[in-house]
């Protein structure tokens, strides 16, 4: 007989320790195989010749991947189920990043960071989910901690970053007399995720099964009428903008610091704070996802973030870029976790899926557009200072766009 998300066993496994472990999701698709490129990119850069514009391109394959593999997520997770896509995309993310460290003729690594993107979408979608009914079952017991463990998930993140920070840079140095010993970095990373994919398998086992009325049949999930983008469009468009704005800075502000001069040793504690700030941001935003069922939340992070991206161009001092690392950290994940709250406050759980994969396939689409056109700005006049100047610019137009989103009746 299977268990429901109330059951006895859900209570054996707290909802926290759940939380916490289904985060490492969240680690493995952002935190590792998306954002540790942040760290490579300036040795690999200097390595292989690349203009900014190719360098900025391997995020834009990775974002294509995830577009590709959110496209086709929500049909995987009614073919072989939630819990086995997570696990298949964690193990494939790490395998991809591993033969990173095998090539280094650009498309090549082009192929392979496109690859990691499909896994990890498949991974980042199906553990949101997992998150999102492990909130709802956690507010059947009278508990109102649903923004908490959402926060928890996607902060996630901010395990993937601070593990990158420590490992890459002493990785690198331990390599720097080796040629391209940036390839080690991509296999100590890989072998980070596969430790992290151990810790995932044990979650996705520990979740008990939904209700019935939260996994429709096969049948009736085909047979259900897409949901109208009419119904989220301004907080899709401000979504859309914030993939393509937090994107450039997670791409590039490294290669900035560096370029104004910052230490290795510095690059480290900057990298690593902005990991320790996302981590703790599941705590800092709980209150605002749970209390707005509109595009509120969205609207306030996105224009923190624009803050936050702007700070490191006006002021090269170490304080002020550790201000902006801590700030980023501390709202960037938690706008991706807006858009899961804010489908799980306006559509009912047999829909949640199609919602957080609808609100994924924008989030590609902007991460696809933003590392590129960032890259190619700061191939001009003013560099990479006027490269975030643009990312800054489009977080601030998605607030604008976001605090136009109202909350819905309940869509059937």
């Amino acid at each position: 007989m299977s268990t429901t998300l109330t059951s006895p066993s859900l209570r054996a496994q707290p909802a926290l320790r759940l939380a916490f472990a289904l985060s490492m999701g969240a680690a493995v698709s952002l935190g590792i195989t998306r954002f540790a490129y942040a760290l490579l990119l300036p040795p690999m850069r200097a390595d292989l010749g690349w203009s900014y514009a190719l360098a900025g391109g391997m995020n834009t394959a990775n974002a294509v991947g995830y577009l590709a593999g959110a496209l086709v997520t929500p049909a995987l997770m009614r073919r072989f189920g939630v819990t086995r896509l997570l696990i298949v995309g964690a193990v494939l993310a790490s395998v991809f990043m591993a033969g990173s460290g095998f090539v280094t003729d650009a498309p090549a690594l082009l192929l392979q960071r496109l690859l990691a993107g499909v896994a990890s979408a498949w991974v980042f979608v199906a553990g949101g989910l997992l998150a999102a009914r492990l909130g709802e079952a956690d507010a059947r017991t009278g508990a109102s901690r649903s923004g908490l463990l959402l926060g928890i998930y996607y902060g996630g993140t901010g395990f993937g970053i601070l593990l990158s920070a420590l490992l890459v840079p002493q990785v690198l140095r331990a390599a720097s007399d080796v040629p391209h010993g940036w390839t080690w970095a991509w296999w100590a990373l890989a072998l980070a995720s596969a430790a992290a994919t151990c810790l995932l398998a044990w979650a996705g086992r520990a979740m008990p099964d939904p209700p019935a009325s939260a996994t429709p049949s096969a049948a009736t999930a085909t047979e259900a009428a897409p949901i109208a983008l009419r119904h989220f469009v301004w907080a899709l468009a401000g979504y859309a903008l914030f993939g393509m704005g937090y994107i450039g800075y997670m791409t590039f502000v490294i290669a900035l610091l560096r370029e104004q001069g910052a230490s290795a040793g510095f690059v480290t504690l900057f990298y690593a704070l902005l990991g320790i700030a996302c981590v703790a941001s599941s705590r800092l935003w709980a209150g605002l996802l749970d209390r707005y069922r509109g595009g509120q939340p969205q609207a306030l992070l996105n224009g923190l973030l624009g803050v936050a991206t702007l700070l490191p161009v006006l002021s090269a001092s170490a304080p002020v870029a550790l201000a902006s690392g801590v700030l980023f950290g501390g709202v960037f994940l938690s706008v991706v976790a807006s858009t899961t709250a804010l489908v799980r406050h306006n559509l009912p759980p047999a829909r949640w899926a199609q919602g957080i994969s609808l609100f994924t396939i924008v989030f590609a689409l902007g991460q696809i557009v933003g590392p590129t056109v960032t890259g190619w700005i700061s191939d001009g006049p003013g560099g990479l200072a006027r490269g975030l100047v643009a990312s800054a610019i489009a977080l601030w137009l998605g607030a604008v766009l976001a605090a136009r989103q109202h909350a819905l009746k309940e869509i059937e």
